[in-house]
């Protein structure tokens, strides 16, 4: 299978047909439309030889937004970025169609849209899914040209060893919020009423999430919607979307664990030495 439909069922979408799998992550299950909330969010798409994808990512530079490795990895041509709040109510979803899908979009036929471009690239430790210990899902894409900050400055990624100092058993009382473009998890407008994936409306969400689980690479938190400490969790579309404590990045949306977007949902931490290493390369 597809390694962008295994990774974390939180992450990546495929803009015309939605790909399951332990896979990339996608969307929210509950939440709240994020509004303006968290305006440095965004949504890039791009295309790969398997398809056009879209996840979520962070600008948190003028030249640098952070993501996802398996948002980035085998990226054909220029990556589109967007940071509207509401992309589409309703399908079409307006995003060009690239000339030639075989290579991808181009910087100038972007520009000619109206979008901010950039070149994809993935951390070169990352396992592909393969190996937890060394996960290393994160990727970046650097800006064609500087872009500002949509809000009051631009995010901070957390210092390295953030996560490490909350206890154990501290970690089921402490809230983290993902930000995402993920579909909404609902009951269907016909049909069978039993709630599902659902792409449309197309925005940007926030969710509240108790941790469950910390290792050396990976956040894992209870994404259940009917929890009394969270809201839901992130479902297909909300991969490479940042995961907040507070109000720094601790990490970013990297799988879940069902087709239906319920429950634990895995998240590559950025605060460890192999990440944040990497980062700085990149100036973050």
């Amino acid at each position: 299978m597809n390694k962008r439909l295994i990774g974390g069922l939180a992450g990546l979408v495929a803009i015309a047909s939605l790909g399951l799998g332990i896979a990339p992550a996608n969307a929210t299950t509950g939440g709240e439309p994020d509004g303006d909330l968290h305006p440095d969010v965004g949504l890039i798409l791009f295309y790969a030889e398997d398809g056009r994808f879209r996840c979520s990512a962070t600008l948190v530079s003028p030249t640098v937004v952070v993501t996802a490795a398996h948002c980035t990895e085998g990226t054909l041509g220029s990556t589109l970025v967007t940071f509207e709040s509401v992309i589409a109510e309703q399908p079409p979803s307006g995003f060009p169609v690239a000339a030639d899908p075989t290579v991808g979009y181009t910087s100038a036929e972007l520009a000619a849209a109206g979008y901010i471009s950039g070149t994809a690239y993935t951390h070169p430790a990352y396992s592909g899914f393969t190996d937890m210990d060394n996960w290393n899902d994160v990727g970046v894409i650097v800006l064609d040209a500087p872009v500002a900050s949509f809000g009051d400055g631009y995010p901070e990624v957390a210092p390295v060893g953030t996560l490490d100092a909350i206890k154990q058993s501290d970690l089921s009382k402490t809230l983290f919020t993902a930000v995402g473009y993920g579909t909404e998890v609902r009951k269907p407008d016909a049909g069978p009423q039993k709630p599902q994936p659902m792409t449309y409306p197309l925005l940007r969400r926030y969710v509240d999430m108790p941790g469950q689980k910390l290792t050396p690479q990976i956040l894992q938190t209870n994404g259940n919607p009917n929890d009394v400490h969270g809201t839901g969790g992130t479902c297909f579309g909300d991969s490479g979307g940042p995961v907040y404590l507070g109000d720094q990045i601790v990490a970013v949306t990297s799988y879940g664990y069902t087709s239906n977007c319920r429950y634990l949902g895995g998240y590559q931490r950025l605060d460890i030495p192999v990440v944040a290493d990497w980062l700085a390369t990149f100036g973050v």
